[in-house]
């Protein structure tokens, strides 16, 4: 059997502040569709969204 070192990840994690990149889309006037870059299994649909002010 095979001995590992579970103690040490196996990748370097991502920095706490990288925010995940989202575009936007606009489906219909009334619903607005939410994806992640990169991640095209996964995607929010919304009849009802806000604008933010930053």
């Amino acid at each position: 059997m095979e001995i590992t070192d579970t103690s040490k990840p196996d990748s370097d994690p991502e920095p706490a502040d990288a925010a995940p990149c989202v575009s936007v889309l606009n489906a219909t006037p009334d619903r607005t569709v939410f994806t992640e870059e990169g991640n095209e299994d996964g995607w929010i649909a919304t009849d009802y969204s806000v604008s933010l002010q930053r």
